[in-house]
C-alpha cells in the first residue's frame, strides 16, 4: 500500500456509483515508490465520492501501469484532512494577497502566534519579530499586506474555514462586500450567481442541516435550471423537477412536501405556476420579454422599396449571379419587412441572399463607408460562424456575445435595455444555435426602429441552451417567413446538399452508397473505422491537403472510435512528436506546438469563442514575475497566451464533436458512422454532420448504422410556450 497526500486538480471523468478519474497534486508521500512524485501532478482513478478540489485527501493505493491510458495511482481507500481555523489563517498569509510571506513562513507564524496570528500583527507588527528568522523587510512587507486587506480578512479567513477557495472567497467578498457574512450564515446558497452550486451544496451539507427548507428550495431551483441545460426545455412538468431532484441531489420528499414547497417557491416569486406547467421566474419572463419587444419592432410600418427589380437585376450582372424566384421573394421581403425569416439547407444559397440584402440596402439608402459600420451590424453565435458571415458579405460581423459587450466574470451584458446600440438593419445568421437567454438579451440591447433578419436551418441541432427560439418564431406564422428549397450543385456529380436534403427527407436514393465527385462511403465494421481515417488522412496529405483542410466529427467522446480516442491517432499521424517540438502535459492529454485545438469557452477579451479552432504556435517557460508555462495559440491571427491551470479550456480539434462544429464549415469532412453510438445516432445529428461538409464529406462505417440514424427521429420535443406568447401578444 502507497499513501500519498495532495488536491484534486482536474476531473476527467466522474459517474454517478463515485467513480473517479483525475489528476492529482502530491504534497506529500509515505512510501520511497511515490516520494519522486511530490510536489507533482499524477494521475489517479477510484471510488471518491463528491470529489472536491479546495479539500485535501490522503489516498491509499498503488501506483500501476494501466494497459491503455498509462501510469496512475490506483485508489483503495481515502480520507480527508481535517481543515482546522489555523489551516484557513496559514492559507490565507500563503495566498497571493500577502506579499511576502509563502507556505513555510506562514506555518512559522501561525506556529508562533496561533489562531489569532492576523489580529495579533494589525494590533502591532512587533508581533512579527517574535516569529523565528523574520526580517524587518520582511515583516513591514506582510504588516502592510495585512492592513491593505484588514476589511476583509476576516470574512476571507472564515469563508476558507468553511471549505472556500482563497479565490472564490475575494469573488463573493468584491460582489457582496459586507453582506458577505450575513449570507454566509444565513442563506450562502446566496453566493449561486459567482459559485458552483454543487460546491455551494457541498460545503452547505457539512456546516448546516442537509434536511433543511432552505436547501430543499435551493434545490429545487437547481434541479429545474439542470432539466433546462439538459433537455433544452423553458417549463416543466411536475415529475421533471421531482426525478430531476433526486437524480441530482438524492432528495426524495413526499407528495404533501414537495408541493408546499413548490407553492412557496410561487409566492416568493422564484416559480411561475400555470395549470401543469412549472417555469423558472426568469424563464417566464424572458418569453414574454421577446414577444414584448418583437411586437414594437413588428408593429412599425414596412419599408417602401423603390425600382428593387432593376436595382436586383444590377446587382446580378455586377457580380454574376442570378437568382431563383424564391431567393428574389426572400431579398425582397427582408428588405421590405421589420422582421423576416429565412431559411434553409446547405447549398440553397443563403449565403448570396445575405451579400445582396446587404449590398442593396447600403445603395438604397446611399450609405458611405462610415455609415455602413454605424447602420449594418452582421451577428452570429460563434466566432467560426460570424467570420464566415464577415468572408462572405466583405463586411465586419461579429459574434452576439461581443456585440452586447458580454462580462465573463459577471455574465452580464453591457449592452442592454438601458443601454442600447442604433443600427438599423441586424442579420444573425445560425439562428438555430440562438437560445431564449441570448435572444431575449438581442432583443433588449437593440433599438425597436430597426429592421431584423433571421436567418438559420430549421432542420439543424437546436441550441444548447434552453428554448425553440428559430423553430418557435416560424411556427407562430407571424413573420415575414422565406424557406429555401431549390438546391444549387457545385457540379452534375455532386452529392452533398441532395444527400442533407434526403436524409432530412428520410428518403435515402440508392446513390448514397456510390462514390461522387464529392462525396463516398467506406463501408468496415466499428473495428476498423480509426485506421480507415488514418488511411484516407493519410492520402489527403500526399494530395496536398493539410491538417486545416480536414476535419473528423463524431458524435461522442467516449469508446472505441470515440472523439478521445481519434485524436490521440490523428496527433500521432499529423503532428507526431519531434525533438525539436516542445510539449506540456495535462493529465493523460499531452499538448505540442503545431497542434489543432478546439476553445471551449467564450473569451470575449481575447476575440475567442467556444468553438473557434486554433493551433498551438508555441510553448515557453516564463521566469518572471514567477516561473510560468505559457502555451501561445493562434486563432486566425488572435493570439491568446494560456498558462497551465487554463488548458481546461482547450482540447486536441483534429476530430470534434458534431455539435461543437455548429456554425463551421469545413473543406473536407470526414464522418464515422458505428452502431456503437447508438445513442447518439438520430436524423438532426447526422444533418447537422453532412452539412457542415463544403467541399468533400466522407463517411466511413456501418451501412445499417447510418440507415438506423436516418431513421430515428430522437430530438427531444422542447416545452417552449414562445409561440403561444407571440400569439397572445402579437
Amino acid at each position: 500500500m502507497e499513501t500519498i497526500k495532495g488536491k484534486i486538480r482536474q476531473t476527467i471523468y466522474k459517474n454517478d456509483n463515485g467513480f473517479f478519474v483525475g489528476t492529482f497534486r502530491v504534497k506529500e508521500a509515505k512510501s520511497e515508490n511515490m516520494e519522486e512524485f511530490v510536489n507533482k501532478t499524477i494521475t489517479i482513478s477510484g471510488t471518491i465520492l463528491e470529489p472536491n478540489d479546495e479539500e485535501t485527501y490522503i489516498l491509499m493505493g498503488e501506483y500501476t501501469r494501466h494497459e491503455r491510458y498509462g501510469y496512475q495511482y490506483k485508489i483503495t481507500n481515502y480520507e480527508k484532512e481535517e481543515l482546522t481555523s489555523k489551516d484557513a489563517v496559514i492559507e490565507f498569509l500563503s495566498s497571493s494577497l500577502i506579499k511576502g510571506c509563502g507556505e513555510k513562513t506562514a506555518r512559522k507564524i501561525v506556529e508562533t502566534l496561533g489562531e489569532k496570528a492576523i489580529d495579533l500583527i494589525k494590533e502591532n507588527i512587533s508581533n512579527l519579530f517574535l516569529v523565528p528568522d523574520m526580517t524587518e523587510k520582511r515583516a513591514n512587507t506582510i504588516y502592510a499586506s495585512i492592513l491593505a486587506h484588514s476589511s476583509s480578512d476576516d470574512a476571507i479567513i472564515e469563508l476558507k474555514s468553511y471549505g472556500f477557495s482563497i479565490g472564490d472567497a475575494t469573488k463573493i467578498i468584491k460582489k457582496y462586500k459586507e453582506k458577505t457574512l450575513d449570507y454566509l450564515h444565513e442563506n450562502l446558497y446566496l453566493f449561486k450567481k459567482i459559485i458552483d452550486f454543487n460546491k455551494l451544496d457541498y460545503i452547505y451539507t457539512k456546516h448546516f442541516d442537509s434536511d433543511s427548507i432552505v436547501r430543499k428550495k435551493e434545490c429545487i431551483l437547481e434541479a429545474m435550471r439542470r432539466v433546462s441545460d439538459t433537455v433544452g426545455d423553458i417549463y416543466y412538468n411536475r415529475d421533471d423537477i421531482y426525478d430531476s431532484l433526486r437524480k441530482y441531489f438524492g432528495l426524495i420528499l413526499d407528495s404533501e412536501e414537495f408541493t408546499g414547497l413548490l407553492n412557496t417557491l410561487f409566492q416568493e416569486n422564484l416559480i411561475v405556476i400555470e395549470q401543469d406547467r412549472y417555469y423558472l421566474k426568469e424563464y417566464y419572463t424572458m418569453e414574454y420579454d421577446i414577444a414584448k419587444n418583437l411586437q414594437m419592432i413588428q408593429n412599425l410600418p414596412k419599408k417602401e422599396l423603390k425600382d428593387f427589380d432593376k436595382r436586383l437585376a444590377s446587382l446580378e450582372e455586377s457580380i454574376g449571379v442570378t437568382y431563383n424566384l424564391e431567393q428574389k421573394k426572400a431579398i425582397k421581403n427582408a428588405l421590405e419587412n421589420r422582421i423576416s425569416i429565412i431559411s434553409g439547407g446547405p447549398g440553397t444559397g443563403k449565403t448570396t441572399i445575405i451579400n445582396a440584402i446587404t449590398r442593396l440596402y447600403i445603395e438604397m439608402n446611399s450609405l458611405s463607408p462610415i455609415d455602413i459600420f454605424t447602420n449594418i451590424a452582421l451577428l452570429a453565435p460563434t466566432g467560426r460562424a460570424s467570420k464566415k458571415l464577415a468572408e462572405s458579405t466583405t463586411l465586419p460581423a461579429m459574434t452576439i456575445h461581443r456585440y452586447l459587450k458580454w462580462n465573463k466574470d459577471t455574465n452580464e451584458f453591457s449592452i442592454n435595455e438601458w443601454c442600447k446600440t442604433t443600427h438599423k438593419l441586424i442579420i444573425v445568421d445560425e439562428t438555430s444555435m440562438i437560445d431564449t437567454y441570448l435572444f431575449d438579451s438581442l432583443l433588449k440591447g437593440i433599438n425597436t426602429n430597426i429592421q431584423l433578419i433571421l436567418v438559420g436551418d430549421t432542420f439543424q441541432l437546436p441550441s444548447v441552451g434552453a428554448g425553440l427560439i428559430l423553430n418557435d418564431l416560424v411556427e407562430s406564422n407571424l413573420f415575414s417567413y422565406n424557406p429555401l428549397e431549390r438546391i444549387y450543385r457545385q457540379s452534375k456529380n455532386s452529392y452533398i446538399a441532395d444527400f442533407a436534403k434526403e436524409i432530412k427527407e428520410h428518403n435515402l436514393s440508392p446513390s448514397f452508397m456510390e462514390k461522387k465527385d464529392d462525396y463516398n462511403f467506406f463501408e468496415t465494421d466499428s473495428h476498423h473505422i480509426t485506421q480507415m481515417i488514418k488511411e484516407i488522412c493519410k492520402k489527403s496529405i500526399e494530395k496536398g491537403l493539410s491538417v486545416d483542410d480536414i476535419q473528423i466529427l463524431a458524435p461522442m467522446y467516449k469508446g472505441e472510435n470515440g472523439i478521445d480516442n481519434l485524436n490521440l491517432a490523428l496527433q500521432e499521424l499529423f503532428n507526431p512528436p519531434k525533438t525539436e517540438l516542445k510539449e506540456i502535459k495535462i493529465g493523460d492529454n499531452i499538448y505540442r506546438e503545431g497542434d489543432k485545438v478546439l476553445q471551449l469557452v467564450n473569451n470575449p477579451d481575447c476575440n475567442v469563442y467556444n468553438g473557434d479552432i486554433g493551433y498551438i504556435i508555441s510553448i515557453e517557460t516564463k521566469m518572471k514575475p514567477h516561473k510560468k508555462e505559457i502555451v501561445t495559440i493562434d486563432f486566425d491571427g488572435s493570439y491568446v497566451e494560456y498558462s497551465k491551470e487554463d488548458l481546461y479550456m482547450i482540447k486536441h480539434a483534429y476530430a470534434i464533436t458534431i455539435h461543437k462544429s455548429q456554425g463551421s464549415e469545413f473543406p473536407h469532412v470526414i464522418l464515422p458512422i458505428s452502431k456503437n453510438y447508438y445513442k447518439m445516432l438520430y436524423n438532426k445529428l447526422i444533418y447537422t454532420g453532412v452539412s457542415r461538409a463544403k467541399k468533400s464529406l466522407v463517411l466511413i462505417g456501418e451501412k445499417n448504422a447510418l440507415l438506423m440514424s436516418i431513421n430515428n427521429d430522437y430530438s427531444s420535443n422542447r416545452k417552449t410556450t414562445l409561440k403561444n406568447v407571440l400569439l397572445h401578444n402579437l
